[in-house]
């Protein structure tokens, strides 16, 4: 069948008009669940790089959680929808492979200045400093996707206003940083790498974006986007450890503890899935701030887990949880700023420009942003999926088997509490995924 173009689309007998706008109240209050979801798992998923605080060097923790992504990255969607559904999606739009290797190359670069920045001023500190990818994010969504056009002036300044909100969080947790950090030098150097990874993340986005209004199943647009992850992280790894040889050796004597950081990188890809969903249905304005209360979450992790906070003055204290909360105030307040009718029909056409501009059957892009599967779409899993999943197995399997717990001062009861709490997260809102969407 020829692809249609977007006109041709739009002359095609459409459900009535209500049933459209209940399915993207629906789709955008799911949008708003996988963003928070989001945050509990990709907070969870900062606290194996502590492992720097015990002499690991910082490229190598981040090459273990990029190899620990790249097997979720395959595995998980090879589980959910098998290997022929991602084919099917690349093939209706092949420009988007470059677009995925790009996003992994800017995640490599901005993950592995997050390894410095939590070095030099600690997860509790540079997780919120680094959440600043929102303000960019905002930025983006606004100026190249039309997000926010066509928005009355209440959810115009609820976006711009917890975007302000979200600012002087930052800036209170950046004073804070210069007292909790060993040296000016240390603090200084921390809240810049923590800075320049925001930059990079909101920066990704649009590749993201762009993928999501096309009509490209998250599932499908994470596999070559961590080609591009890997083999960054690869050249960053050799260069910064002055060779292939002293890298190889600095894994080997890491290999104790490596388990820990691949485990890492699969909850990362868990909570990145999540806001991939969430950019998808609630755009970007919402999507990444609400996947932003990660900060929440790594502050949890930081005070209650790891200690970061013990002994510090009641001062510092009230200027990073202060900060903290600022911030995901301001986070809240652009969720809540919902996407009216008339902005949801900017994203439509900005939509369908993407479908014409490439080529993309306008069919395939509608009912994908409808959340649903394109006319044709199977889903199955072969024998080359299940061999994806075994061999990701294998892997975690025998890395666990030579782990040994780390050196490192943990209180793991609550570490077992969070656990649990991310469990019952991931459950809820995957549950919700499937059945709304069918992970489209």
């Amino acid at each position: 069948m020829d692809p249609l173009t977007a006109a041709e689309a739009r002359r095609e007998v459409a459900p009535p008009s209500d049933a459209v706008d209940a399915r993207v109240r629906r789709l955008q209050t799911l949008g708003i669940l996988c963003g928070l979801s989001a945050g509990v798992w990709l907070g969870a998923a900062e606290a194996p790089t502590k492992l720097v605080t015990i002499g690991l060097s910082p490229v190598v923790v981040s090459l273990a959680m990029v190899f620990g992504v790249f097997l979720a990255r395959w595995s998980l969607p090879a589980l959910i929808q098998g290997t022929a559904h991602m084919r099917a999606d690349f093939r209706q739009a092949p420009h988007l492979v470059v677009w995925s290797v790009l996003a992994g190359a800017l995640w490599a670069v901005a993950n592995t200045l997050t390894i410095f920045a939590i070095r030099d001023v600690g997860l509790t500190i540079a997780f919120p400093l680094w959440n600043s990818n929102s303000l960019l994010g905002i930025f983006w969504g606004v100026v190249l996707f039309q997000e926010l056009r066509d928005a009355d002036w209440r959810r115009w300044a609820g976006v711009i206003g917890g975007a302000l909100v979200m600012f002087a969080g930052a800036t209170a947790l950046a004073y804070a940083s210069s007292a909790h950090a060993a040296t000016p030098g240390n603090a200084t150097r921390g809240v810049i790498a923590a800075l320049t990874a925001g930059a990079l993340w909101g920066t990704m986005y649009i590749p993201y974006r762009k993928a999501y209004l096309t009509g490209m199943s998250p599932l499908a647009f994470i596999t070559f986007f961590t080609v591009g992850e890997l083999v960054t992280m690869t050249a960053i790894a050799t260069a910064f450890s002055g060779g292939v040889v002293p890298l190889w050796r600095e894994l080997q004597a890491s290999l104790p503890v490596l388990f820990w950081l691949l485990l890492g990188g699969f909850v990362w890809v868990i909570g990145d899935l999540f806001q991939q969903y969430a950019v998808k249905y609630a755009g970007i304005t919402r999507g990444i701030p609400l996947s932003n209360t990660n900060q929440l979450w790594g502050l949890l992790w930081g005070v209650l887990v790891f200690s970061e906070l013990r002994g510090a003055s009641t001062t510092l204290f009230s200027q990073v949880l202060g900060g903290s909360v600022t911030m995901a105030l301001g986070a809240a307040v652009i969720a809540l700023s919902t996407v009216s009718r008339r902005e949801h029909e900017r994203w439509r056409e900005t939509a369908a420009r993407e479908a014409e501009r490439y080529g993309v059957d306008a069919r395939f892009t509608d009912a994908r942003a409808m959340g649903r599967e394109a006319p044709g779409t199977v889903l199955r899993r072969g024998w080359v999926d299940w061999l994806i999943v075994a061999g990701a197995t294998l892997v975690l399997v025998g890395f666990a088997s030579v782990a040994r717990a780390p050196q490192i001062h943990a209180r793991w009861a609550w570490a077992a509490g969070l656990v649990v709490v991310m469990v019952a997260v991931a459950a809820a809102c995957g549950s919700t995924l499937w059945r709304t969407t069918r992970f489209s």
